[in-house]
């Protein structure tokens, strides 16, 4: 087949989950003969801009890209967006769809529901597609009400235009036929992590091995950063707590995160590749803090690379985590800090849920799953 994935900022990933998803199930379907094509974006956004000063370990610009071409057997077709909060996710992807209709492509995998506009110009064209949904964005803090309208009317087109709707959580699954009557797939993202030694981002950071806490998301609202910080800084002894992620679009929180920036809280910027693994499988304990989404693949990542992990206690990290993974509360009352203190307290406790967490993402959470998951529905929407 040959398959194009619009809606991302495109492949390498440097960004977030749906960058990560387009390059690890876009490289398996390479290898399993197909023609992959990712939409890129022009510029991909430079960490170091994002929280200057304040990493312990030296910022590495992202290389631009040539406009098109290839990475990893995944073509790369780069085109403008708009950088504007609102603009730059639905200005790409309505030049991206532009551009798909005058290819050959046998099937669009379209990731976003805010990106659902562009549906009825793809179907209009009898391409095939189908949209990987997300989460329920419009439940994020971060949207005005016109930010909020435009996800609404994001699902609404998602079951009218898509031919398959793919949800990555069975909550998300149960919203879309709940509110829309609608009949989504389920695929959940994948976590392996391939063999390989540790980099010396520990040693940058002049951190140890299992003696530092882990928080991994980015610098949004509904992420909680702030509130894991200051949970983090009512207890007293505790190892270091290491902040990884970035906030392109909240400048406010981003500055008043940097007011918290110490020996004991730091942070590196927005991590990628093996840095970011290697903080992943020596962390003693990972924190999972976001409140609206499906299966978050930081926190499976967490869970595959033998983490032990809290998770905020929602629905969604309910359904990844099972009763392999801690919980927390953070309104009405805040319950971190507490968990925190019991956990650090109990190897043993910790050992258990390391064990089980593994064990779980390991059935549940592997790409090659996903892969064949995929492979079959775009076949059959092919057909």
């Amino acid at each position: 087949m040959k398959i194009a994935i619009l809606g991302t900022r495109g492949v390498p990933p440097r960004y977030g989950g749906f960058e990560t998803f387009a390059a690890e199930l876009g490289t398996r379907l390479v290898a399993r003969g197909h023609e992959v094509t990712v939409y890129c974006r022009d510029v991909i956004p430079s960490v170091a801009r994002d929280l200057g000063g304040v990493s312990r370990a030296p910022h590495t610009q992202v290389p631009r890209y040539a406009r098109d071409d290839m990475w990893l057997g995944i073509r790369r077709i780069v085109l403008p967006a708009i950088r504007h909060k609102y603009l730059e996710t639905v200005s790409h992807t309505f030049l991206s769809a532009l551009d798909a209709l005058r290819r050959d492509f046998d099937v669009i995998l379209l990731c976003n529901a805010a990106n659902a506009f562009v549906l009825p110009l793809l179907r209009g064209a009898r391409l095939p597609v189908a949209i990987n949904v997300d989460g329920i964005e419009r439940r994020r803090r971060k949207w005005n009400v016109l930010g909020r309208a435009w996800y609404a009317i994001g699902e609404s087109f998602a079951v009218r235009f898509a031919n398959r709707i793919i949800a990555d959580a069975q909550v998300i699954a149960r919203y879309y036929r709940e509110k829309y009557d609608a009949d989504p797939v389920t695929i959940a993202y994948g976590a392996d992590f391939p063999p390989e030694s540790d980099s010396d981002v520990l040693q940058r950071l002049r951190l140890k091995a299992q003696n530092y806490i882990l928080y991994v998301s980015r610098f949004e609202p509904e992420n909680n950063p702030l509130e894991v910080v200051l949970a983090y800084e009512k207890l007293d002894k505790a190892p270091p707590l290491v902040m990884v992620g970035a906030g392109l679009y909240a400048k406010d929180l981003v500055a008043e995160l940097q007011r918290h920036a110490s020996d004991r809280v730091l942070f590196p910027g927005a991590l990628y590749g093996i840095d970011y693994r290697t903080l992943q499988r020596n962390a003693m304990i990972y924190v999972q803090a976001t409140e609206v989404g499906g299966t978050h693949p930081a926190m499976i990542e967490a869970m595959a690379s033998g983490g032990c992990v809290l998770a905020h206690d929602t629905t969604e990290n309910r359904e990844v985590g099972g009763d392999s993974v801690g919980y927390f509360q953070l309104r009405p009352a805040e319950t971190l800090s507490g968990v925190l203190v019991g956990w650090l307290s109990d190897a043993a406790k910790r050992e258990t849920m390391r064990k089980a967490a593994r064990a779980r993402a390991g059935e549940r959470y592997r790409w090659d799953q996903v892969t064949a998951a995929y492979e079959k529905l775009l076949s059959e929407l092919v057909r």
